[in-house]
């Protein structure tokens, strides 16, 4: 069974992963569902129409919005951001309008980084501290800045990839690289 903590809010019908831990001031609605092996850290929200795998890991005062989806093994870093309108307006409702995000397998999404909704995040994408995403990302892809630009590669392991053609991280996984694309052998 999941351990909750007692100021955490689960609204009735959210389906929570077994040995997902959820910690202080959380709030799930009820049609969230959460897969095993998470962590939701002090002050997240999980909104009705949120999708997220297992041993994903949501630090500290993230919200997850309607329309967002997490992949297995995703990581969101303290303070973090998903949008779900494109263009808000307080006196007008566009609730219709939400745009769906989708977070691929094993993307880190750094502290206070902001995801614009209706991007995709590729596998293992990397988005630095800060940086603000509006537009899909590659798969191991490394973004920095607002708005967020490719200035790398990264490995599953987190290590930085240097060079063009076969290299190898540090855990000794080798990776194929061009200037636009990455991908494991």
């Amino acid at each position: 069974m999941a351990t909750i903590h007692s100021t955490a809010i689960v609204d009735e019908g959210a389906t929570i992963g077994e040995t997902t831990r959820v910690w202080h001031w959380v709030h799930i609605c009820g049609e969230a569902r959460i897969g095993d092996g998470c962590s939701l850290g002090q002050n997240v929200f999980i909104g009705n129409d949120v999708v997220i795998g297992n041993n994903v890991k949501i630090q500290n005062n993230v919200s997850v919005y309607d329309a967002v989806r997490l992949e297995d093994d995703v990581f969101c870093g303290p303070s973090m951001v998903f949008t779900n309108v494109y263009n808000p307006r307080s006196a007008v409702n566009r609730k219709a309008e939400y745009r769906q995000t989708l977070v691929r397998r094993g993307a880190s999404l750094g502290a206070n980084c902001t995801v614009v909704c209706g991007v995709t995040i590729g596998e293992h994408a990397f988005i630095g501290a800060g940086a603000v995403v509006n537009r899909d990302v590659p798969a191991y892809a490394l973004m920095v800045g607002v708005p967020a630009r490719q200035v790398g590669w990264m490995s599953e392991a987190g290590d930085r990839l240097q060079g063009i053609g076969r290299t190898t991280d540090q855990a000794g996984v080798t990776y194929e690289l061009t200037e636009t694309s990455c991908r494991r052998l």
